[in-house]
């Protein structure tokens, strides 16, 4: 794979909606970021939030990119989406060559407490069901993945586990940290390279996110005004947002004013519009 796509699929998945995802979190959870019961004030709180976003947002990243390598890699990319029973389950990733069928569920790393781990093995073993039912279960090869070969706190509960279901449903199962996956499927490369890579993209990234959106005013506006009509008013209509996170996140209301611009401007839903155009300027004036 090519850095630049490896870098653009990384940077699009993570970063690309966090402004409005954020805005929208505030809107409908504004107890969440301020309050006298929280040991931090509304600045780190809003911060934490798009560094806890952040990590979830790079998992979902990756599978992304492990899908494009499987793919290049000369696999088959199957339908990820599953029946079992009337209920519709997501797999993280499958895939094929003229051999096997690869089913794997993978994680970024090996940390859950003894409830999200059995939790999550049992979601793991609902959908073999439903591969077996879909597929000549003799062709199928699964695995329990987690990416971070450094943490390794349950594998002696999901290896005992896997054993269980190796020889009750009688396939290949398995569980694989970092390097073995891809070692698994004879491409042993892409693993270095993917170390490589992102070592790289971790000198180009910011040390912390920036919760000044009045940086790139352009970007932030462009992001952010398909937000719902519903969320914008409990922005600008609580009192205390306007008071305690807006200042923070707008410094100098310059995403603001073109936000303002552009509902004066619209012409249909002329009303609502409207009106979110002049409570954004009343916040401007009395800010």
């Amino acid at each position: 794979m090519e850095y630049k796509l490896f870098r653009n699929i990384l940077n699009k998945q993570i970063f690309e909606s966090s402004k409005r995802d954020l805005l929208e979190k505030i809107a409908e959870h504004p107890e969440r970021y301020i309050g006298l019961f929280r040991p931090t004030k509304p600045k780190a709180k809003i911060l934490q939030n798009l560094l806890q976003s952040n990590e979830i947002r790079f998992g979902d990243a990756l599978e992304i990119v492990f899908e494009k390598y499987f793919e290049q890699l000369g696999f088959t990319n199957l339908p990820k989406k599953i029946n079992l029973e009337e209920e519709y389950l997501d797999l993280d990733q499958l895939f094929k060559d003229k051999k096997h069928i690869y089913f794997i569920e993978q994680k970024v790393r090996d940390d859950h407490d003894s409830t999200k781990k059995r939790g999550q093995f049992a979601n793991f073993e609902k959908k073999i069901t439903a591969l077996i039912q879909e597929y000549d279960e003799s062709k199928l090869k699964c695995f329990t993945y987690f990416i971070d070969p450094s943490l390794i706190k349950n594998k002696k509960y999901y290896s005992t586990e896997l054993l269980k279901v190796q020889s009750d449903y009688n396939i290949f199962a398995k569980l694989c940290y970092g390097k073995e996956l891809w070692e698994e499927i004879n491409h042993p490369e892409v693993w270095n390279e993917l170390l490589k890579y992102l070592e790289q993209w971790k000198r180009e990234i910011p040390d912390m996110p920036s919760i000044n959106f009045d940086d790139d005013p352009e970007s932030t506006f462009e992001e952010i005004k398909s937000i719902k009509f519903s969320s914008f008013r409990k922005l600008f209509n609580n009192k205390i947002i306007c008071k305690e996170i807006l200042p923070i996140i707008f410094p100098e209301n310059k995403s603001l004013k073109l936000l303002h611009q552009y509902f004066s401007q619209q012409k249909e839903q002329h009303n609502i519009c409207k009106t979110l155009s002049n409570n954004i300027m009343e916040y401007i004036k009395l800010s």
